[in-house]
């Protein structure tokens, strides 16, 4: 006859239920909170892309009214039409972008600002009648600023992502075999 108790063999099952569903639940916390993360991360990306896109569409347009009226030699917009149009987008830059972005988005919304005014200040020593061509010249040189900083919040790359390399699957004794540049190889692709 056997020296094990009578409730042993359930009390093991018992205990080995509640361990595998203790596992369980922590491996489904663990993936809901990485599908969470991910899920907030995608949307802090959507959000700032969005709000950078519609601020920069505004301050292009805000341009393209201000050429288009010195070239038909008409009067420019008034500043309050420029304040309507680019406020909204603006704000929602101020209120999502980081410092750097935000100095960026609010040096080209000066610089625009300065040339709805009624009567543009022209740098010193620039000519009054010339000023404005020139300070609307600047324009696409501190957008371009602004383009930089929002690249490098974003870490949008000008070329593509490095192709994923897959190996074919390999049994235990080839990591074993294999040479220390194979093995750097290896962690660096996958």
């Amino acid at each position: 006859m056997s020296e094990i108790p009578w409730w042993g063999l359930p009390l093991v099952a018992a205990v080995s239920a509640l361990f595998g569903a203790g596992v369980t639940l922590l491996v489904s916390a663990r993936d809901s909170y990485a599908r969470s993360r991910a899920k907030r991360t995608k949307r802090w990306y959507a959000e700032r892309k969005e709000a950078y896109i519609a601020l920069m569409t505004e301050f292009e347009r805000a341009t393209y009214r201000l050429r288009a009226a010195y070239d038909d030699d008409r009067p420019p917009p008034g500043p309050f039409a420029y304040l309507d149009a680019v406020g909204p987008a603006l704000m929602q830059v101020r209120l999502l972008a980081s410092g750097q972005v935000r100095s960026a988005a609010l040096a080209v919304h000066l610089l625009i600002e300065g040339l709805y005014a009624s009567r543009p200040t022209p740098p010193p020593g620039v000519d009054p009648g010339k000023s404005v061509r020139e300070m609307l010249g600047h324009v696409p040189l501190v957008m371009q600023e602004f383009e930089a900083a929002i690249r490098e919040e974003l870490e949008i790359r000008a070329t593509p992502p490095a192709p994923l390399v897959v190996h074919p699957r390999r049994g235990l004794g080839s990591y074993i075999r294999r040479t220390p540049a194979e093995a750097e190889e290896s962690r660096v692709s996958g």
